[in-house]
């Protein structure tokens, strides 16, 4: 199984509001950066999707570290959360439904395809990886922003 570090984050102008993310794929000398964005979201659907994003990319099953300063995100599988809502029926302990259940739902299939390591990093500290993942971030609620002016023009 091929071996890839995936670096992700979210950000969000607004919550909610425009917003984008970022990724950066690694695999041995080869490196990939990416984005996109929404015109009306949250963060923490920033955050899920820039994991999803990357996992999309991957053509084979492989195993991943994954990097991401969303504790939401990690926390979720490192603590068993996203397993408990699918057993639950995408309800959390206290019977409210999951928020982003899609999303949720979508990222878990993707780690029954790939084995995935989830790790925690600390956000705007000094993580070079985290940081460019920030700034694609930022750029495509950029580019977001700038489509929409352009589209209200014409």
């Amino acid at each position: 199984m091929k071996k890839v570090t995936l670096y992700t984050d979210g950000a969000c102008s607004g919550n909610p509001g425009p917003g984008g993310w970022g990724a950066i794929l690694f695999y041995g000398e080869h490196r990939s950066e990416f984005s996109g964005g929404e015109a009306e979201t949250t963060n923490n659907r920033m955050e899920i999707t820039a994991v999803i994003e990357g996992l999309k990319r991957l053509k084979y099953p492989c195993e991943v570290d994954v990097f991401s300063d969303s504790a939401y995100t990690v926390n979720a599988f490192l603590q068993g959360w996203v397993y408990a809502w699918e057993k639950s029926g995408w309800r959390k302990a206290d019977r409210k439904p999951v928020l982003n259940d899609e999303l949720w739902r979508e990222l878990l299939s993707l780690t029954r395809i790939h084995t995935v390591h989830f790790h925690k990093v600390k956000g705007h500290a000094d993580n070079g990886f985290n940081n460019r993942c920030d700034e694609l971030a930022r750029k495509a609620i950029d580019d977001l922003r700038e489509s929409l002016i352009k589209d209200d023009g014409d």
